[in-house]
This record gives C-alpha cells, structure tokens and sequence, in this order.
C-alpha cells in the first residue's frame, strides 16, 4: 500500500500543532550544571537532585526547578518568567519520581499535595510515574489529595506558600 508522503507530513504537523507536548516523553533532559539556577526563587538546583524537575522548549532551551511547586509557578506566569515563551513552546515537562528518582513525564505523572514530607521551598507537590506509588505515598504520608498535571492550577499553587 503507498502512502502520500505529503498528506502524511501535514497529518503530522497538525497532531503537534494541536497538541504541543506530543512526544514529551521522547525528549532528552537537559544535564544540570552546578551553576544552574531555579529561574523562580533563585536557588542552585543542583544541590537537590532528588527534586530537580525541568521543562525543555522545542528550541532546545531550558529551565530546572528545585520542585513542581516554583516549576508550575513558571509554568502559570511563562511571560514573567520567560518573555516570549509560550505553553506551545514546550517540548516536555520532566519530573522526578519521589521513590524511583528517575525524570519522567510530567504531563502523565500523578502528584500528592498535603503530605507530611516538604521539599527544598516548604510544602510540595510530590510527582509520581504511577498512580499506585502517589496512593501509597498518601497514605504513608498524610497527603490530601492525588491530582493530575491537569488539575493542579495557580490557586492550589498559592495554597502552597501559606
């Protein structure tokens, strides 16, 4: 059977035009360097590998974060952070797995909010490859809810520095 290299093309351009973070899961981390600053509270990621998470834009630029809670943050406010950026410059959000510690997708990771267990900047958003590890993580630490990427917004977001 041959197919038209050209509707084929164009079919796929469409799916990563409509959907921008397509393929997140096969793009490549960016290495850390010691010299690597959270772009929304300043600190050196390096110093706490066990919670770096980053997003990779399609033009190969990045940023680290010393946790899901300043990356959603910059994530939420791209303008203030990152002038000229947008959420459909996003290639991948990569986080850390609280028990694995291996980066995986952000976009398809499970998140438990509320739990006993703080990261580098207070209280946490601590991500997950699976949705059993975020169950077992709540209950052994006292979280409050398990979300999606999907459902963590701004206002969650502020809850967190109070």
């Amino acid at each position: 059977m041959k197919y038209n290299r050209s509707l084929i093309s164009i079919s796929l351009w469409l799916i990563l035009a409509i959907c921008p973070h397509a393929g997140a899961q096969d793009v490549a981390p960016a290495k850390i360097t010691p010299a690597d600053k959270c772009p929304v509270c300043g600190m050196f990621v390096a110093k706490y590998p066990d919670f770096v998470d980053q997003i990779v834009f399609k033009d190969g630029t990045h940023a680290f974060f010393d946790g899901v809670k300043d990356m959603m943050k910059y994530y939420f406010d791209l303008p203030k952070y990152n002038p000229g950026k947008t959420q459909a410059d996003i290639a991948a959000i990569l986080v850390t797995d609280y028990y694995s510690l291996k980066l995986s997708d952000g976009l398809k990771a499970w998140y438990v909010v509320g739990s006993d267990v703080y990261g580098p900047m207070g209280k946490e958003l601590m991500p997950f490859k699976d949705e059993a590890a975020a169950k077992e993580f709540k209950v052994d630490h006292k979280g409050t809810a398990i979300l999606s990427f999907q459902d963590i917004t701004p206002a969650l977001i502020k809850t967190l520095d109070q």
